[in-house]
């Protein structure tokens, strides 16, 4: 479920199928753009704070913009964000940093 609310909120990349080959590709875009929006500028925070914390999830983010880019990880975040935000609206828990 958390993983399909990201792709509700368009932050899974699309997916092209042919003879049993899968490629991913852009973002989809679909659902609330002012959500998406919202969850990317938070994602850049995030990765614009990363680089003076020393937690797991700055870590993470560092790695991922270093591998594979600056927006990719961007999207990343936002979509990792997206889940957390569904875990703690779905559990009713309040937030805990990821260990």
């Amino acid at each position: 479920m958390r993983r399909q609310f990201a792709a509700w909120l368009g932050l899974t990349p699309g997916q092209y199928s042919s003879g049993g080959k899968t490629r991913l590709g852009r973002i989809t875009k679909a659902g609330d753009a002012y959500l998406r929006t919202m969850l990317i500028l938070g994602a850049r925070a995030v990765l614009a704070a990363a680089k003076a914390k020393p937690d797991s999830v700055s870590r993470w983010a560092i790695a991922l913009e270093e591998r594979r880019g600056y927006w990719k990880a961007v999207v990343a975040i936002a979509a990792k964000n997206a889940r957390m935000a569904w875990a703690m609206l779905h559990l009713g828990e309040q937030f805990k940093l990821p260990a």
